[in-house]
C-alpha cells in the first residue's frame, strides 16, 4: 500500500443528513489528489480526482450553483 498524508480541507453539511469531506491527499511521488467523501447514513463513497477533473467538476457545480441558487442583488 502506497503511503499517504491527507490534509483535510473541508466539511460541508448536506441536506438530509448527509456530509462532503474534502481532503488535500499527498503521495510519496509527489503526486496529489482532491479526495471527496461522501457519508450518507453508513454508506460512504470515496473519490479521488486529479486537479484537471477537480477543476471541471468545480465548474459544472459552481454553473449549476448560480443557475439554482437564490438570487443576489
Amino acid at each position: 500500500m502506497t503511503d499517504e498524508v491527507t490534509t483535510d480541507l473541508a466539511e460541508i453539511i448536506l441536506p438530509f443528513g448527509r456530509r462532503a469531506v474534502l481532503k488535500d491527499v499527498a503521495f510519496e511521488s509527489g503526486l496529489h489528489m482532491l479526495r471527496l467523501v461522501l457519508r450518507e447514513g453508513k454508506r460512504i463513497t470515496i473519490v479521488d480526482m486529479d486537479a484537471a477533473g477537480a477543476g471541471q467538476v468545480a465548474q459544472i457545480m459552481a454553473d449549476w450553483a448560480k443557475s439554482h441558487g437564490p438570487s443576489t442583488p
